[in-house]
C-alpha cells in the first residue's frame, strides 16, 4: 500500500473531508483511453488534457496511437474516451461519417489560428515574381520545382489519410495544375525533411504545410519562404477562403478541437465542461513541437514539456479544473 492509499483510506475510515475529496476527484473510479495519430506533434496536447483529467480524479490510460478515420470510429463506438486533434473543419467528412453530433461531445476551440496552404522558397519567389500557384500553371515555372526530371513541379504535399490531401487534389483539378504539377505524397516527416536538404543545398523547393508545426520556426514564412495564394476559393467543403485580409491561401484557418464520446460526456460532466473550456495558444504548441524536432520526442520528454507548460500556466490550469470541478456538483 502506498503513503497516499494508506492516508485517503485512514481519512475515509474517519469521516474526515469525504465531501471535499469527492468534489475535488469527480472522475474517481472513472477510466479515460485517449487517441491521438500516429505524429509525435500532438501529443502534447494530448498529454495536457490526460494530466487535467488525472487532477480531477479519472484512470488515464496510456494514448493510443491510431489513424485519424480510426480514431473517430473508436471514440464513437465507446472503444475510447476522447481525442484532443479534431481538425475542424478539415475533419468534418471523417467526423460526420463516425456519426457527427450524434455521437461525439464537442464544445470549445482548443488550439485556434491553425494556418495551412503552400509556400516555396524566397529567393525563387523574388527572382520569378511568383505569389499564387496559379503561376504554375506556367510549364517554365513549374520546372524550377521539378526535382525527377519529368518537367512537373514536385509539391511536397499531405500524407494520406490526413484529410488536406484531399484538399490538395481538389485544388489541382480546379485551378488547372494536373499538367504541371505533381502531388508527392509519402510519411511527411521523411519528405519534408529531403525539401529541408534541397533548401539548405540551395534548391528551389515548394511545399505544403500546416501550423502548429515546427516547419516555420526552420523555414520562417517571410525570411526564407513565402506563401503562396490560390487563384480563388475552391475546397471540398464549398466553402470561401479568403481572409478578413483580403488574402486566399486555399484553407481555412482551422481549429484543434476536443472530441469525446457522446453517452460518456453526458455522464462525466466535469470532464465535459474541461474539455469545453481548455485552450492552448497555438504558438506555444509550435514551440513544443520545435523541441521535438530537435530530438526532444520521446514520451518522457514531451511529458517534460507538458509538465513544464503547466507549471508555467498554473493559474490558466487551476481554472480549468475549477470550472470542471463546479460542473460536476
Amino acid at each position: 500500500m502506498t503513503l497516499k492509499q494508506a492516508l485517503t483510506g485512514a481519512l475515509l475510515a474517519g469521516g474526515v473531508v469525504l465531501g471535499v475529496q469527492a468534489e475535488d476527484m469527480p472522475g474517481k473510479g472513472v477510466t479515460v483511453q485517449a487517441v491521438q495519430s500516429p505524429i509525435a506533434e500532438e501529443t502534447f496536447q494530448t498529454m495536457v488534457v490526460d494530466e487535467a483529467l488525472r487532477d480531477l480524479g479519472y484512470n488515464v490510460k496510456d494514448i493510443q496511437e491510431v489513424d485519424y478515420s480510426a480514431g473517430y470510429t473508436s471514440i464513437a463506438n465507446g472503444d475510447a474516451t476522447f481525442m484532443a486533434v479534431n481538425w475542424y473543419p478539415l475533419h468534418n467528412t471523417m467526423y460526420e461519417n463516425a456519426g457527427g453530433d450524434d455521437a461525439f461531445y464537442r464544445k470549445g476551440y482548443y488550439i485556434e489560428g491553425a494556418a495551412q496552404g503552400y509556400l516555396i522558397d524566397k529567393k525563387t519567389a523574388d527572382k520569378y515574381g511568383i505569389d499564387n500557384i496559379g503561376d504554375f500553371k506556367d510549364p517554365k515555372i513549374a520546372k524550377l520545382f521539378d526535382t525527377d526530371g519529368d518537367g512537373k513541379a514536385d509539391l511536397t504535399g499531405c500524407q494520406a489519410g490526413w484529410g488536406c490531401e484531399g484538399v490538395i487534389e481538389h485544388q489541382l483539378d480546379a485551378f488547372g495544375l494536373r499538367d504541371t504539377v505533381t502531388h508527392k505524397q509519402g510519411q511527411y516527416a521523411a519528405i519534408i525533411s529531403d525539401t529541408i536538404t534541397r533548401y539548405n543545398n540551395g534548391d528551389p523547393i515548394f511545399y505544403y504545410t500546416w501550423t502548429p508545426y515546427w516547419v516555420s520556426g526552420v523555414l520562417v514564412p517571410g525570411r526564407d519562404v513565402v506563401w503562396l495564394e490560390v487563384p480563388f476559393s475552391s475546397n471540398p467543403n464549398g466553402t470561401d477562403t479568403e481572409l478578413p485580409n483580403g488574402k486566399n491561401y486555399g484553407f481555412e484557418i482551422n481549429s484543434e478541437r476536443i472530441v469525446a464520446n457522446k453517452e460518456w460526456a453526458a455522464e462525466n460532466p466535469a470532464a465535459a465542461k474541461l474539455f469545453e473550456v481548455m485552450k492552448l495558444p497555438v504558438n506555444d504548441v509550435s514551440a513544443e513541437n520545435m523541441k521535438i524536432r530537435d530530438g526532444e520526442d520521446s514520451p518522457e520528454a514531451i511529458m517534460g514539456h507538458t509538465k513544464a507548460w503547466i507549471n508555467a500556466h498554473k493559474d490558466t490550469y487551476n481554472g480549468w479544473l475549477e470550472q470542471a470541478r463546479a460542473a460536476a456538483k
